[in-house]
């Protein structure tokens, strides 16, 4: 043809990736490693391997290419008495937020992709202020936070957001509360994302300290497990094969309406002997206040009982067991492995465990309870900011670590085999 070849120049090819290709499938193992490093917070490469049923040569390979693309950071590190090489994310590839709304607190708090808090605050928040003076009050907080760590707004990732009532999954809107009665019907996702101009993840408070502790406390290691946050109300984070459970209308979890006492006080929710209604703040502190007086807390009452009060040791023993009846039933539909108790009741210790175990023990299948540890939470009051943080680095795609690094550059100029 005139001397001149038909055969296009290499560089000028047009590469078409195909599911099975081998540039498709070394993305997918790329995207593998990063999402178990990035949910993790930080592994070895074994525990990577273990993790994503990847090869150890394969897995040495891909944190090479990541390190090299500035998408992880390797350090030295000891397992099992051996030298290891743990692997997280760059501290620099992004950060995320977590917002928690409680029936007296705002938290928030800023970390990295590698798991570290960057920054943290709290502060008094009215149980009566309207949603819009509560978002005004999260978008302030954070903004000053931003500012305080000098972080670049182009870097935040997602937000998870945490709220002390049911979410509908569909909808995103907040269902009826008694702990925040003027945010019924909102939608808290999207007020925020509209504040901040980032996605937001929305949630349950008890649903983000199972994630909180999960990830960060007691439940670490553990793939089932129930956190039972006692506060104004009584609920449960439910962990079932590594994953909060929500059900199809995230309403699960939702322990303190197990009936215990169909002729006991009226609940909330309109039934009767609720374990809420023996175990809820709002229920118990009445008991004590002929005797302590009106401006006694749950708090408060915890610390009493620990200086030996009588009153509120015999409060909080009670207290236990009605929660042991709660996580008892758990047990028998569920079998979880842990449980792990939250809120300032868990500050009680074996007061209150002790109690719980008794319950279970009478009342869980032997084979159930047997199986199942009970402990208190490990990181207090901020295990639902944490959870946020979670939520946030759970939700976020791995694609855009990728992309955004050498490691993408790399990959788009590398022609895929065919």
């Amino acid at each position: 043809m005139d001397g001149v070849s038909s055969k296009r120049p290499r560089a000028q090819e047009v590469v078409v990736e195909t599911p099975g290709s081998q540039s498709s499938l070394h993305r997918a193992n790329l995207e593998r490693v990063v999402r178990a490093v990035r949910l993790a917070g930080s592994l070895t490469q074994a525990e990577i391997a273990r993790t994503t049923g990847l090869s150890a040569a394969t897995v040495s390979n891909i944190v090479r290419e990541l390190k090299e693309g500035g998408t992880v950071e390797v350090t030295p590190t000891s397992a099992g008495g051996r030298r290891a090489r743990s692997v997280s994310l760059s501290g620099d590839a992004g950060i995320v937020i977590g917002v928690d709304f409680g029936h007296t607190h705002l938290r928030v708090a800023i970390g990295n992709l590698a798991h570290q808090v960057l920054a943290e605050e709290s502060e008094p928040l009215d149980v009566d202020a309207s949603s819009t003076q509560g978002f005004d009050r999260a978008e302030q907080l954070v903004s000053r936070l931003i500012e305080a760590t000098g972080v670049d707004r182009s870097k935040i990732a997602g937000v998870g957001l945490g709220v002390p009532g049911p979410i509908d999954v569909e909808s995103g809107t907040l269902g009826s509360t008694a702990i925040l009665p003027g945010w019924t019907g909102t939608k808290p996702a999207e007020e925020l994302r509209e504040r901040l101009g980032v996605p937001v993840h929305v949630d349950n408070d008890a649903n983000l300290g199972a994630l909180g502790e999960m990830v960060w406390g007691s439940g670490r290691g553990v793939r089932d497990l129930a956190y039972i946050k006692v506060a104004s109300g009584v609920g449960a984070g439910l962990v079932i094969n590594g994953k909060i459970y929500r059900g199809p209308g995230g309403t699960a979890g939702e322990i303190g309406h197990i009936t215990l006492d169909e002729s006991g006080p009226v609940c909330r929710c309109g039934n009767r002997g609720c374990l809420e209604t023996f175990a809820a703040a709002r229920y118990v502190l009445p008991l004590l206040q002929s005797s302590h007086g009106t401006d006694l807390t749950m708090e408060g009452v915890v610390r009493l009982a620990r200086d030996g009060d009588p009153g509120c040791r015999r409060v909080i023993a009670d207290v236990g067991r009605h929660i042991g009846s709660g996580v008892a039933n758990l047990c028998n539909l569920l079998n979880p492995s842990r449980v792990v108790l939250g809120g300032d009741l868990a500050e009680a210790g074996e007061l209150v465990l002790g109690p719980i175990r008794e319950s279970v023990g009478r009342y869980a299948i032997p084979s159930a309870a047997r199986q199942l540890s009970v402990l208190p939470g490990a990181l207090g009051g901020r295990a639902e900011v944490l959870g946020a943080l979670a939520l946030a680095l759970s939700e976020m795609g791995d694609s855009t670590l990728l992309d955004g690094t050498a490691v993408g550059a790399l990959q788009a100029a590398t022609p895929a085999f065919t």
